[in-house]
């Protein structure tokens, strides 16, 4: 009896923490927006540049088609003056972590999805788009959303 008792009180206390762990941040899992991809494998390469630019934070393309099942190749570039970050996700879960970052502004991503850069550096990214649909990609460091630091996929 005891042993259940202890057993219940510690997955009542894992249960707040896995709810909180994935942020975009778990590794290897399929998501509404695809999965990682193999880097050992053929994939399509999409050139983003991060930049600020007449007042405004923006990538440059905005707009990135892909076809179902592909893999991509994202070659990342920081043409700013300041760190910049891209995170892929469906709309509503960068928003929601973004709200995260508010909190926690020195996050910094270096997942499967998601990558930050200082100012003239690059980077690269292998995402698989299993699903169909539009997602997004924004930088969430505090403000930059904001200013403009958005973009959409659409797989189609």
């Amino acid at each position: 009896m005891k042993i259940q008792t202890i057993l219940a009180a510690l997955a009542a206390l894992c249960i707040p923490a896995a709810a909180l762990a994935d942020a975009g941040h778990s590794r290897g899992d399929e998501r509404a927006y695809g999965q990682p991809g193999d880097p050992k494998k053929p994939a399509r390469i999409v050139q983003v540049t991060m930049r600020e630019a007449d007042g405004r934070m923006e990538f440059v393309p905005r707009t990135i088609e892909v076809r179902k099942g592909e893999q991509v190749k994202f070659v990342l570039r920081n043409n700013g003056a300041i760190d910049h970050e891209i995170v892929v996700a469906t709309l509503a879960e960068n928003l929601k972590h973004a709200e995260e970052m508010r909190k926690n502004p020195d996050m910094e991503h270096e997942d499967p999805n998601a990558r930050r850069l200082a100012p003239r550096k690059t980077g690269e990214m292998v995402w698989k788009f299993t699903k169909a649909g539009e997602f997004d990609f924004s930088c969430l460091i505090p403000g930059h959303r904001e200013a403009g630091m958005t973009g959409k996929i659409i797989v189609k």
